[in-house]
């Protein structure tokens, strides 16, 4: 049995990538993992939605795709080293520890205590290559012997359940879509200062920002979006967006945007190419695991020139447009049943 921790993401009331990923990982499990949280009290799981506490086997496994620290959870250290069956968990990224001065407080904290009691699990699943690669280095840099094995997990694109869309004619109205928190990280900024040069221009188009506001370091993208609407330019905020929302967002964009500055996998990449949408994003190595099958526009990070450049091709060329169209609606892309089968084959 799979024992699947939902401590965090099974209360969550905003649709973040990493939950996301807990949500559609234990859906396609089924009946083969049953959810659990941390009691903080009694320093243990309990089963939901009973609260029983779990009877726990040797040939069982304790899964967490979540992110914890003993101040968030007193006692979790000690239960780990109880060793009560095998351990298993998905790694996101090392992002906190790359980029403090952007990151949540909290989550710079919590992340090398983090990761240092991953070193002990029986199996760590990366989100993407660079990944697994900058989890290996942080064991060697902190001097761990670690006990984990460590793999790869391909995460699903299929976000909203439904088939794979294809469209062989750009939308009446050009639109792109940016998809992701409102952060420094996801270079909202930069982004809307390349599409004021478009549009200063002469270029037609709105672009869709969807995503929740980081509290700690979203104000400054929200102040300028505002700014930009005052001078009648075509931008908009979507927060809180549901799956249905946002699929409506993708039918009607002609390419999504991600000039994202790091990431751990990059789920929007997906989502965009399962939705037959292009994607213009940045030339990082974690975004290139994905965009280089096709469907997408690689840019190199922070250049105005070329973004602006890519955009406009993206924009007005119906060829350019249909080519990458093609690629995203027949590329092979991973579906969140084979993620989960995948995931029960590594826990073995």
């Amino acid at each position: 049995m799979i024992y699947f921790d939902v401590t965090k993401t099974g209360r969550a009331g905003h649709a973040s990538g990493l939950n996301r990923v807990s949500a559609r990982l234990r859906e396609e499990l089924g009946a083969a993992a049953r959810p659990i949280e941390w009691h903080t009290r009694r320093r243990e799981f309990r089963q939901l939605p009973a609260g029983r506490p779990v009877v726990w086997r040797t040939g069982d496994w304790f899964f967490t795709g979540e992110l914890f620290s003993e101040t968030e959870r007193p006692g979790i250290g000690a239960w780990l080293q109880t060793r009560p069956c095998r351990l298993a968990a998905l790694f996101h990224d090392a992002i906190p520890l790359r980029f403090p001065d952007i990151t949540w407080p909290q989550s710079v904290a919590r992340h090398p205590g983090y990761l240092s009691l991953l070193a002990d699990f029986d199996r760590v699943l990366a989100v993407s290559d660079e990944s697994e690669k900058e989890l290996a280095a942080f064991w060697r840099w902190q001097g761990r012997t670690e006990r984990a094995k460590t793999g790869r997990l391909h995460l699903g694109a299929d976000f909203n359940r439904h088939p794979r869309r294809r469209s062989t004619t750009p939308p009446p109205e050009p639109a792109l879509l940016c998809v992701g928190i409102l952060e420094p990280r996801k270079n909202q900024l930069f982004l809307l200062e390349v599409c004021e040069a478009l549009w200063a221009a002469g270029a037609h188009f709105t672009l869709h920002l969807a995503g929740r506001v980081n509290p700690h370091f979203g104000a400054s993208v929200v102040a300028r979006v505002k700014s930009l609407r005052r001078t009648g330019r075509a931008v908009r905020h979507h927060e809180g967006v549901g799956d249905a929302a946002l699929a409506q967002l993708y039918a009607s964009a002609r390419a999504t945007v991600f000039p994202t500055i790091a990431e751990g996998c990059g789920l929007p990449l997906l989502e965009s190419l399962w939705q037959g949408v292009p994607c213009v994003c940045s030339d990082l190595p974690v975004l290139r695991e994905n965009a280089d099958g096709g469907g997408c526009v690689s840019v190199a990070v922070n250049d105005a020139a070329a973004w602006s450049g890519a955009l406009r091709r993206v924009l007005t060329d119906d060829a350019a447009w249909r080519t990458l169209a093609d690629q995203a609606a027949s590329r092979p892309l991973p579906t969140w049943a084979e993620s989960a089968r995948a995931l029960q084959a590594a826990l073995v």
